[in-house]
C-alpha cells in the first residue's frame, strides 16, 4: 500500500463521492429510471467534475487569473448559448484591478458572488456592475476597480466574505456566441496589494485543498441539490408544464445576473405535439430563450436551434414573435429544437428591461395542426 498522505486521502474522498453520486443522484432517488436518464446524469456529471477542475482545483485570491466558466462541451448550473462567462477568486480584505474589452457584446457586467471560498454553490450574488458605469476607449477597452476605497464609476465593493467575480459579456448575433471561437473578452486580474511572494509550488497540503474544492463543487451540483419535487424554487419558476410565470428579477439568488427577468418552465411533450409560444420581447438590452435539460445544461447550440436570441427571431407583422418547441423541423420560422426529448426546461433572460415584461404564453397542438 502506498503511504497514505493528504493528497491521496483527499483523492479517495473525491472517489468515494463520485461513487455515491453514481448510486444515489444517478438512481430513482432523483427520478432517474432509464438507461438514457443515468446517461444524461452522467454527461451532466462529468461535465460538473470538468467545472470543478478547470475553476477550483487551482484557485488562489492572491494571484487571480480568469477562468472561462462554461463552454459547449462544460455546462453546469444553467448555461447560456448567447453568453461568455468567466471567474476569478477575490477576497474581500484585498483590492483588484480588472481590465478587458467589450468585443461586440451588448451587455457586460461584473457581479460579486460571496460565500463559496470551499468551491460550493455562491450563497448570494452581493453586487453588479454593469457597462453603464463603465468607461471604454476607443476600443472597447475597460478597467474596473474592484474593492477597496469607492469611486465614483467602474468601481464595485467587495463584502467580507467576496469569493469569486463573475463577468458577463451578452452578445445577440445570428450565430450562438458560446460556440464562436473568436469571441475573446481578453480579461485580466491582478491584485493592487502586491503578493508577498509568488505561489508556492504544489504539495501535499495544497493539492489535498484542491481536490476537495473539486469535490465540493461537484457536492453542491449533485447530491445536495433536493430531489425534484422537494426544492424550493424562485418565483420565476414554474413547476407547471407549458405554463410560464411572470419574469422577475433574482434578488440575490447566488450565481444569478442582478440586471436580469428571467422566466423558466419545463416542457412536456408527446412524440405527435408542438408546444407554441407567442409573445413580444421587451424593451431591453438584450433577451433570449434556451432550451435546458433537467440538469440545467444548454441542449446542443453548436449543430442545432435549440436557442433564440432577438436578432435570430423573425417577428409577426405586428411585432410580436411565435416560436415552436417540437420534435422535428415544421418547416416555419423560431423552430426551437427538442432534440427528440419528450421533456426538458425552457429559460427566458431579459436584460435592463424597461417597464414590464410580457409574460410567453404557451399552447400544445398537434403537430400535424401547425399553420405552414
Amino acid at each position: 500500500m502506498p503511504d497514505p498522505t493528504a493528497a491521496r486521502k483527499a483523492l479517495h474522498e473525491l472517489l468515494d463521492l463520485l461513487r455515491e453520486v453514481d448510486e444515489r443522484y444517478l438512481s430513482p432517488e432523483w427520478l432517474m429510471q432509464s438507461p438514457q436518464d443515468v446517461a444524461e446524469g452522467m454527461y451532466a456529471v462529468m461535465h460538473a467534475l470538468q467545472g470543478g477542475l478547470q475553476g477550483w482545483f487551482e484557485s488562489d485570491a492572491e494571484h487571480p487569473i480568469f477562468r472561462r466558466i462554461v463552454a459547449p462541451w462544460r455546462k453546469f448550473t444553467g448555461d447560456n448559448a448567447d453568453a461568455i462567462y468567466y471567474d476569478a477568486p477575490v477576497r474581500g480584505d484585498r483590492s483588484y484591478r480588472v481590465r478587458g474589452r467589450r468585443d461586440g457584446a451588448v451587455y457586460v457586467s461584473i457581479t460579486v458572488e460571496a460565500g463559496s471560498q470551499d468551491g460550493r454553490m455562491g450563497g448570494r450574488t452581493d453586487g453588479v456592475i454593469n457597462d453603464t458605469q463603465l468607461d471604454f476607449d476607443p476600443d472597447g477597452r475597460f478597467e474596473v476597480s474592484v474593492g477597496g476605497s469607492p469611486r465614483a464609476r467602474s468601481w464595485i465593493a467587495l463584502p467580507a466574505d467576496a469569493s469569486r467575480i463573475t463577468t458577463r459579456h451578452y452578445y445577440e448575433d445570428e450565430t450562438c456566441a458560446a460556440a464562436d471561437a473568436k469571441k475573446h473578452p481578453a480579461l485580466e486580474i491582478e491584485m493592487i496589494e502586491r503578493a508577498a511572494a509568488p505561489p508556492p509550488p504544489p504539495n501535499d497540503e495544497s493539492v489535498a485543498a484542491g481536490l476537495r474544492r473539486v469535490a465540493n463543487f461537484v457536492r453542491s451540483r449533485t447530491l445536495e441539490m433536493p430531489p425534484p419535487g422537494k426544492r424550493q424554487q424562485p418565483v420565476f419558476v414554474s413547476t407547471t408544464p407549458n405554463q410560464f410565470p411572470p419574469p422577475a428579477q433574482p434578488a440575490g439568488l447566488g450565481l444569478a445576473a442582478l440586471d436580469a427577468h428571467y422566466s423558466m418552465a419545463p416542457f412536456v411533450l408527446g412524440p405527435d405535439q408542438a408546444l407554441v409560444i407567442t409573445g413580444r420581447w421587451p424593451k431591453c438590452r438584450c433577451a433570449n430563450v434556451d432550451l435546458w435539460s433537467r440538469h440545467q445544461q444548454t441542449f446542443d447550440y453548436v449543430n442545432r436551434q435549440v436557442t433564440l436570441n432577438r436578432k435570430q427571431t423573425k417577428l409577426e407583422a405586428d411585432g410580436s414573435f411565435r416560436m415552436l418547441i417540437a420534435h422535428q423541423d415544421p418547416g416555419v420560422p423560431n423552430w426551437l429544437d427538442t432534440e427528440g426529448r419528450p421533456f426538458g426546461m425552457v429559460f427566458w433572460r431579459f436584460f435592463l428591461a424597461e417597464g414590464a415584461v410580457e409574460t410567453p404564453q404557451a399552447k400544445i397542438v398537434p403537430f400535424a395542426e401547425i399553420p405552414r
